[in-house]
């Protein structure tokens, strides 16, 4: 068995740019784009004046229309259990991210200097990009998801423009769920010295890591002959640490070991970093300078122990993620995540697992910032294909080289903890999938030692018996809770990790009867129930997972799926038209939270108390008809009121999983007015209390900003929340109104959502229906600094306005 126990100190890798010696340049504006064939675009004298002007980040299909006929597929899903082939049509999103599409930009280097180093940095392109400089090829690559650059120095116009165009190509059938489409990570160029530090080229690692001392180990790659090295360590506030000099390389490496005393760990709880410098010379002569931000901290896993942090056992409190951002679809935004982050942090969530891609830098960036631990996934197919035109295509050929750029990139942040090789892949089955599991694990551990390797196993039993499950570091179960102890006894790694559990599905503020448990439900407004009692065929509810975690110390933890909703993947409605995104989320495609935030939250936040009821009470026609309410809270007892009359307290026990966990009144009639929730402390004491009243008629409009105040940088974005509400500022729960958004000022409307996983709304158009009383609206700074104005109007509804402010400080 193989046991980590693991003192490390991860760094983020990071470049800066200090007088001539580096420049690193975003290409972010100015592009021309065109979607459709064109097989002269890549030609220096070709002429794009008619093709749209865009900035990268960028995805050409998130502007929609949403259409049944895209990528419309008749499949059995295995993952979901199915036998006889459907039809499918929402299951990568109805958005057109099918066909080519061609990126052009001019750039020049006005400090170029012969002999110097270019390389040409792509985070991302979806997909099979083919990259062209001045008219001629340079390379092409296959994994959307990944990583990967060019060294195009001898093909640079020093003198003059440089043309860059990029082809990409989206197959049919080529994914799960929406993938997006184009140049949607940052392109750069990274400008330096020939003798300077490889590209991915500082490891950071420590052999020991205490409160009281930390050996800091910084592998350094160069390029050059008798060049030598200085690296000097800061800590958070700026201040300086330690300093090294390394006279003599071990081939082109450099191998340096600095002490840090008395370092300040990183966690999701204090999440420090500290810089390092690294400095390259010739001689006298300053070469190359990198600048490395890092964390220390220790994870270990132990048979027995099972995950610990710094020294302390704890279970991972999880969200999977998929990477479109909602309604800006696959483009990456710095903002947009750093939401999704905060609203996952209020919860009490501290880890991510990037679902089933490998993650974006921004991501990983803002999970050190932010303290989450991060579970960095590589692919969703191997060899054996899920779709007829997914990664399988590329298996054999690319998996080393996809993997390897994954390490290098990414091995330095502190927030991995551990990798994923794959997701629920159909080569579980068979001896032919023990091998490339073994050969993937033998990868990561060749590129990176230090951490353990796991895969999202749902075919548990295949993986018992044929040994796939006990080569692996941690065995990832994704859901199978009836055989989390068949798999503990079967498995020789002496623990276990909810690599992707619940599968829960709902839609927010939306309430059905009667409230029972149900399995793949439908109904005909193609919503699912906000009772949290349906779930999949292949999944279960929440508690399950509670309870093995609260039971069970060799279960180390879950990855619930998903942390917020998705484009595509509708289920249970993958058979239905319109539903064209995922039911899953804890969070709504807009990041509004559903009730079930709140049962999660009770349970992880343990910061600040949680007491949150539900339904809503409007319920018009259903007077006297029973009509549950629940409380989700981390108090034990509560009492609930209707209009004043107390209908008992409920204290959680262990009658029900659900009973465990929850505070539920089955048998409350409904009746118009007030309904009350008193939490109680274990000495009888009221410490809290939540109210819903019975809404009125939709008066007017109130928004709420995330942030009032955002930066004048083009790519800020403030999330406003609209609501819909009556006279007395109580929300309108059924409210859905076609609301219309108008901004002024030093800003522009971007995108709004509402979360209704059927709605065909074009996102960018400047209006929406609520739903369910509510929708977001983005409203996105451009870079002259000053007061943005939104907005938000409706029939016969008091408009809402606000003003943000945007700023270059």
């Amino acid at each position: 068995m193989r046991l980590f126990s693991l003192l490390i100190l991860f760094s983020v890798w990071h470049q800066a740019s200090f007088g001539q010696v580096r420049t690193v340049t975003e290409l972010k504006d100015n592009w021309k784009f065109s979607k459709g064939k064109n097989d002269n675009a890549f030609a220096t004298g070709f002429d794009d004046k008619s093709w749209q002007t865009v900035q990268v980040p960028h995805d050409w299909a998130i502007y929609g229309p949403f259409d049944k006929e895209v990528d419309k597929q008749v499949v059995a899903i295995t993952q979901n259990n199915e036998k006889v082939a459907t039809e499918k049509t929402g299951r990568t999103g109805s958005l057109p991210f099918i066909g080519e599409g061609w990126y052009r930009n001019s750039f020049t280097l006005p400090n170029y200097k012969k002999g110097r180093k270019v390389i040409l940095l792509f985070e991302g392109a979806m997909s099979q990009p083919k990259v062209f400089l001045n008219g001629q090829p340079v390379g092409s690559w296959n994994y959307g998801y990944n990583y990967f650059y060019f060294d195009i120095s001898d093909r640079i116009n020093a003198t003059g423009q440089n043309l860059l165009a990029v082809h990409l190509s989206n197959q049919g059938l080529s994914s799960r769920w929406y993938p997006g489409a184009g140049l949607y990570r940052k392109v750069s160029i990274i400008e330096k010295d020939a003798e300077s530090i490889e590209q991915w080229g500082v490891s950071v690692t420590t052999p020991v890591a205490t409160a009281a001392r930390g050996k800091v180990n910084i592998k350094t790659t160069v390029a050059g002959q008798d060049a030598w090295l200085v690296t000097e360590i800061r800590d958070p506030q700026g201040r300086f640490v330690a300093s090294d000099t390394a006279r003599k390389p071990f081939g082109k490496e450099f191998d340096q070991n600095l002490a840090v005393n008395q370092p300040l760990l990183w966690s999701p709880e204090t999440p420090s970093l500290y810089t390092a410098v690294s400095r390259l010379y010739s001689g006298n002569e300053l070469k190359d300078e990198v600048v490395t931000r890092f964390g220390i901290r220790e994870i270990s896993y132990k048979a027995g122990v099972g995950f610990s942090l710094n020294g302390q056992v704890r279970k991972i409190k999880g969200v999977c993620l998929h990477h479109d951002l909602g309604p800006l679809g696959a483009a990456m935004n710095k903002s947009a995540l750093r939401r999704q982050l905060q609203i996952l942090k209020d919860m009490g969530c501290d880890a991510i697992r990037s679902s089933h891609n490998m993650p974006s830098l921004e991501q990983l960036e803002l999970a050190d910032e932010m303290g989450f631990m991060f579970l960095a996934e590589s692919f969703d197919e191997w060899a054996k294909p899920k779709v007829d035109s997914g990664y399988a295509r590329f298996f054999n050929t690319d998996a080393e080289k996809d993997i390897i750029n994954l390490v290098k990139a990414t091995k330095n942040h502190p927030c991995i903890i551990m990798w994923s090789s794959g997701n629920e892949v159909p080569d579980q089955w068979g001896s032919e999938g023990v091998k490339r599991a073994k050969w993937l694990n033998e990868i990561f551990h060749r590129e990176d030692p230090t951490r353990p390797v796991t895969v999202g196993m749902d075919q548990v039993k295949a993986t018992m018996q044929s040994g796939f499950g006990a080569l692996l570091d941690i065995p990832g179960l994704n859901y199978r809770t009836h055989l989390y102890e068949e798999a503990y006894k079967t498995f020789p790694q002496g623990m276990l990790l909810g690599s992707e559990t619940a599968s829960t599905v709902s839609s927010r503020g939306v309430y059905k009867f009667p409230v029972v448990k149900g399995v793949e439900k439908q109904y005909d407004d193609y919503q699912c129930s906000s009772y949290d009692m349906e779930y999949c065929s292949w999944s279960n509810l929440p508690e399950e997972d509670f309870m093995l975690q609260d039971d069970k110390p060799w279960v180390i933890g879950e990855f619930v799926w998903t942390g917020f909703d998705y484009l595509g993947e509708p289920t249970p409605y993958d058979d239905k038209w319109p539903s064209r995104s995922s039911y899953f989320g804890i969070n709504d495609l807009a990041g509004l939270p559903k009730d079930r935030y709140y049962l999660y939250r009770s349970r992880w936040n343990t910061q600040s108390p949680t007491l949150h009821i539900l339904p809503h009470w409007n319920w018009a026609g259903r007077e006297g008809q029973v009509t549950p309410v629940f409380a989700y809270t981390n108090y034990d007892k509560a009492e609930l009121f209707v209009n004043g009359k107390s209908m008992g307290i409920q204290t959680k026990n262990n009658s029900t999983p659900q009973n465990r966990y929850r505070l539920m009144w089955m048998d409350v009639k409904y009746e118009p007015g007030t309904i009350k929730v008193v939490a109680y402390d274990k000495n009888d004491k009221p410490v809290a209390e939540q109210s819903v009243s019975t809404a009125g008629k939709p008066y007017k409009i109130v928004v709420a900003p995330d942030r009032s105040t955002i930066k004048a940088d083009g790519e800020d974005i403030s999330f406003v929340t609209v609501s819909v509400v009556d006279k007395n500022g109580n929300v309108c729960p059924t409210a859905a109104d076609e609301l219309s958004f108008a901004v002024k000022g030093n800003g522009t409307y971007r995108a709004a959502c509402n979360g209704d996983a059927t709605s065909l709304e074009q996102f960018h158009l400047p209006h929406m229906k609520a739903f369910s009383g509510k929708l977001v609206v983005l409203v996105q700074a451009n870079k002259t600094a000053g007061p943005i104005e939104l907005t938000v109007s409706g029939k016969a509804l008091k408009a809402g306005k606000v003003t943000i402010n945007s700023t270059d400080k």
